[in-house]
């Protein structure tokens, strides 16, 4: 197919392009896989994580589905997470949102869309558990803070997985983080959601949720 073939030159220009520039690049790349960081974020084809973060190819390992859910039955996410803490050893682990994700816009609005609801449930899940919070904010800002309290929870969700208390329990360092990321501007958001033991797990659980419920509801 022409339009594939297009892919296959651009691959062949890129790769003859990245070798004049730095002759090594791949031979180091193929040596090692040794990333701090663990990106879980959205399947979303207008966020690139490591051209967000300014990392190269084998500095961020990457998960990524529709809504950036971590779901304890998930055994794709979950055995990413065992991989990248037991064998990679990343250092921290980033939980992305994006504002304006159409997973959490479905699931905040109900839309019907087939197949996908299911996986849309653990969402909507988050928007009933915090539905009290969210009607008190006008509607305009409902998407933007249901994307924040996914996060949240899928941070907590990190958190109480088997490979991050395995972790924990042998004194490894991991920590956990929070973010959210604007396509407007390409800036990403700090939700102040660092976790880095389990007995921190309920405190910045709640505060965050005390953060979100104090802002400017205008």
């Amino acid at each position: 197919m022409p339009e594939l073939q297009d892919l296959i030159e651009k691959n062949r220009n890129w790769s003859e392009t990245t070798r004049a520039q730095a002759p090594d690049f791949f031979r180091d790349l193929s040596a090692q896989q040794s990333p701090d960081y663990l990106w879980i974020g959205s399947a979303d084809s207008r966020v690139t994580p490591n051209q967000i973060v300014g990392l190269m190819p084998g500095e961020l390992f990457v998960h990524r589905n529709v809504a950036n859910v971590v779901a304890p039955s998930d055994l794709n996410c979950l055995s990413v997470l065992q991989y990248a803490v037991e064998v990679l050893q990343v250092k921290h682990i980033l939980v992305v949102g994006h504002y304006g994700c159409g997973g959490v816009n479905a699931a905040l609005e109900d839309t019907r869309m087939g197949l996908i609801e299911s996986w849309l449930r653990h969402v909507k899940d988050v928007r009933d558990k915090h539905h009290t919070l969210i009607e008190l904010f006008p509607q305009h800002q409902r998407g933007d803070l249901l994307c924040e309290l996914n996060v949240l929870e899928q941070v907590i969700h990190v958190c109480q997985s088997p490979p991050v208390l395995d972790a924990w329990d042998r004194g490894q360092k991991v920590a956990v983080h929070g973010w959210v990321y604007r396509l407007s501007n390409g800036l990403i958001k700090d939700l102040q959601l660092t976790i880095e033991s389990p007995e921190q797990v309920n405190d910045i659980y709640h505060r965050a949720l005390t953060t979100i419920a104090q802002r400017d509801k205008d």
